[in-house]
């Protein structure tokens, strides 16, 4: 489970201190040196004060002697000094001995020194950290904000011969929308007037302008070409394409990942070090001030900010990579997973048929028949055409003139090419019209085909299946020596021959076919038990297993409930882009130790001066912020792609 981040209440109350912070500490230097204050110090022994009786305390004995230039630091301490106290009391009555405990200690150690600067400046470095945490957020996910900046607001509906402008919240199902040329479609629809291209390559990743006829599916959030379309509105606005993916982003940011706990657990180590130090410089010295030094430079808020900056950076880098993290919590995870489990179609495969053999019978050539069944098939809207057509052009072949075409339910595609009657059908009716020549077709080997006549003759069977990745093969074969994978499984709900020639193509081992989602959910889920698994799929029947998985990641094109079922969508249907995924998770764990682990050591160094002396509190304090800013600037660096995301 992932927890929520902290409400956007609380960040903005530490802002308010930390301008209180920088107006108590410029109005302190003001007064200080500006009007030329006599400036005095009184410093009070820790050991003074506590032996200091109530009576004494009753009588006004106990006075914290106070120079004018120091009110507006007093202000600082009890304007924001009490709350961030107050706050860290809560964690630690919750059992929450994190680092910044050091702080509180500190603030109330430099209260009872008289060293309201140092205690003002801790201040500053506390709620300060909320402020420098929040702006290096809003600059990481710029990438995501600019995806909701450029949706439009406002659709022009059809209405009684006249264009009507209205907010895309106002648009219905089944209203005819005018879409501009250059214009981004601001719902999902289908085409009824007009033909052109619109750019879609901000959504499925085709680096493609795609035709756009009578028919044509449209995506909200795609950009028109030159030409004006006028469609209809399939889905409403919140329901479309764009608004589904802007909600899947939008939800990345409500969860804290568990790598956000790493920094806890590094700091309850670091906390008793810190005040182990603290403690020995003040007893090898006898000066109280060099323990108020130590804890100073110690206070690692907002060092520790430095995590959830690298993970807000690398969800950022991930959009800009056409991968939408929405829980961030696998950029810890993926690394570690040791199980890959693949769905079939759609994601070792592209979820199309290719033609893979033309069988001719007795007497005809391949090449003849191939020219005559791609002329025909030119003019159908069959999913198996484009196979052919494929197949067609990749022979380049040249395309006969069609005449009398008809695609009638039930009957397949006819037509006229060269003087000769074409028909395709299936090898069911075939059977069921012929049944004395069905012993002739070739046996059932998988796949789908189907049979071509040739003036009501048989001709050949056409055998399809579906079109293996050209990179699924390498990208199964490195998930082992490059991501320390110890096992990979093909989970399919197709037929046993689909899977396992799949499987036989790619170098899969472990194969499970006619799976249904209940059978695939108790799979993972028996998988899962033993170790962390990443589980990626497409269909509607994935989301189960997806949600059972470790790490559940789809390939966003094709339903939005898988989507909303994964941890990341990868918006561009590539298994590279899989393979960038888990390189950004890697890095990103590096990069958030490094900032972590690497300020936590510049601050022990600074520890050690101070205890020894060099150190002032105020020169502690100042020196921590630096560590802190140099934290942060480490952890933007996993927003900033390196050479190459991929290594297969």
């Amino acid at each position: 489970m992932t927890d929520k981040k902290t409400p956007s209440s609380s960040a903005l109350s530490e802002n308010i201190i930390a301008v209180i912070s920088l107006l108590g500490i410029g109005g302190y230097l003001v007064l200080r040196y500006g009007l030329d204050v006599e400036h005095r110090i009184y410093t009070l022994s820790l050991n003074a004060a506590l032996a200091t009786s109530a009576s004494e305390i009753y009588r006004g004995q106990f006075v914290f002697p106070i120079e004018p230039a120091s009110a507006p630091l007093l202000a600082v301490l009890i304007l924001g000094g009490i709350p961030l106290i107050f706050q860290l009391g809560l964690k630690l009555a919750q059992g929450d001995w994190g680092a910044d405990l050091l702080a509180g200690v500190s603030i109330i150690t430099a209260v009872l020194l008289n060293e309201y600067l140092a205690g003002s400046l801790v201040v500053l470095m506390l709620s300060g950290g909320v402020v420098l945490e929040t702006y290096a957020v809003r600059k990481a996910s710029s990438v995501l904000e600019a995806l909701a900046r450029r949706m439009p607001s406002l659709a022009h509906r059809k209405s009684a011969n006249q264009l009507i402008d209205i907010t895309t919240a106002q648009v219905n199902i089944g209203d005819i929308l005018l879409i501009m040329p250059h214009e981004i479609c601001p719902v999902d629809g289908t085409v009824v007037e007009g033909s052109g291209t619109m750019d879609e390559s901000y959504l499925t990743g085709e680096p493609y302008m795609m035709s756009k006829v009578s028919g044509s599916q449209v995506l909200s959030g795609a950009i028109n070409g030159d030409s004006a379309l006028t469609i209809r509105a399939d889905k409403l606005a919140v329901d479309s394409r764009y608004a589904k993916i802007m909600e899947v982003m939008r939800s990345s940011e409500q969860y804290r990942p568990n790598i956000r706990r790493l920094g806890d657990q590094l700091g309850a180590l670091y906390t008793p070090l810190a005040v182990l130090i603290a403690l020995i410089a003040w007893a090898s010295s006898g000066d109280v001030v060099r323990f108020l030094a130590v804890l100073v430079i110690a206070t690692p808020c907002p060092l520790l900010i430095g995590i959830p900056v690298t993970i807000i950076s690398s969800i950022s880098l991930a959009a800009r990579r056409e991968i939408i993290i929405k829980n961030p919590a696998i950029l810890e995870t993926i690394g570690t997973c040791r199980t890959a489990i693949f769905d079939k179609t759609g994601t070792l495969t592209y979820g199309r048929p290719s033609l893979t053999a033309l069988i001719p019978a007795q007497g005809y050539d391949e090449q003849e028949l191939l020219t005559l069944i791609a002329s025909l098939e030119r003019y159908s809207k069959h999913p198996l055409s484009r196979a052919i057509i494929a197949a067609a052009k990749k022979s380049a072949l040249s395309l006969l003139s069609v005449t009398n075409i008809t695609e009638l339910p039930g009957e397949g595609l006819k037509g006229n090419v060269d003087g000769k009657r074409i028909q395709l059908t299936s090898r069911k009716k075939y059977s069921e019209r012929r049944p004395d020549l069905a012993e002739m077709l070739p046996p059932v080997i998988g796949g789908l085909e189907c049979v071509v006549l040739i003036d009501d003759a048989y001709a050949a069977t056409l055998q399809f299946r579906d079109e293996v990745r050209t990179d699924s093969l390498s990208f199964i074969n490195h998930l082992k020596p490059s991501h320390l994978f110890d096992k990979v499984m093909l989970v399919s709900g197709d037929r046993e021959s689909e899977v396992r020639f799949l499987a036989d193509q790619v170098g899969i081992e472990h194969v499970y076919f006619s799976q249904s989602p209940e059978q695939k959910l108790a799979l993972v889920r028996n998988e899962t038990r033993s170790s962390k698994t990443v589980y990626l799929g497409d269909g509607i029947n994935d989301a189960p297993a997806l949600t059972a998985a470790t790490i559940g990641i789809a390939f966003g094109r094709n339903s939005d409930i898988t989507g909303e079922s994964a941890d990341a969508v990868i918006m561009d249907s590539s298994l590279l882009k899989v393979d960038e995924l888990f390189h950004i998770g890697e890095r990103m764990r590096k990069i958030a130790l490094q900032s972590a682990v690497g300020g936590m050591m510049l601050s022990l160094i600074g520890m050690i001066f101070a205890g020894l002396g060099y150190l002032t509190p105020v020169a502690g304090a100042i020196i921590q912020e630096i560590i802190d800013v140099l934290a942060v600037l480490n952890a933007l660096r996993a927003a900033v792609a390196p050479k190459t995301l991929s290594d297969f």
